[in-house]
């Protein structure tokens, strides 16, 4: 089973939009095709994020985020990482790095073309939500 680590971002997008996020949250994580890579930190940053008011705009968000909060809960795998990182610019984005060193994810899913300006960290693979739907 594919390690992935899915950034905030996509959630995010699957709770708003039917495309490739969409996809990749129903068909292979709710469906348990792909094993979810996850920390303390950036499970932190999941209730933060989908909890901002801003999407009080999009029906149902806040429901769908609870649901979808507690499936995280429930199946991701969570590590714990130790080594500090600092690539990129935005330095939220380093315990993402870190937590693919850790659990040696295959797949890093990310929308942030903006900082992770690189396709590979050791061996885990960085791609969009539709290069890596596209992929699968």
């Amino acid at each position: 089973m594919q390690k992935v680590i899915i950034d905030t971002n996509v959630f995010v997008s699957a709770l708003i939009q039917r495309s490739y996020p969409h996809l990749i949250v129903r068909e292979l994580f709710v469906e348990q095709k792909i094993e979810l890579c996850v920390s303390d930190e950036l499970l932190a940053e999941y209730y933060d994020v989908l909890s901002r008011p801003k999407f009080s705009r999009f029906p149902d968000f806040f429901i769908r985020a609870e649901v979808l909060l507690a499936d995280i809960d429930r199946r991701a795998v969570k590590y714990f990482p130790t080594t500090k990182i600092d690539l990129i610019s935005d330095r939220d984005d380093n315990k993402i790095l870190e937590l693919a060193d850790t659990s040696q994810a295959d797949f890093i899913v990310t929308g942030n073309v903006n900082d992770f300006t690189f396709s590979l960290y050791k061996t885990t693979r960085i791609l969009t939500p539709k290069e890596y739907w596209t992929l699968v």
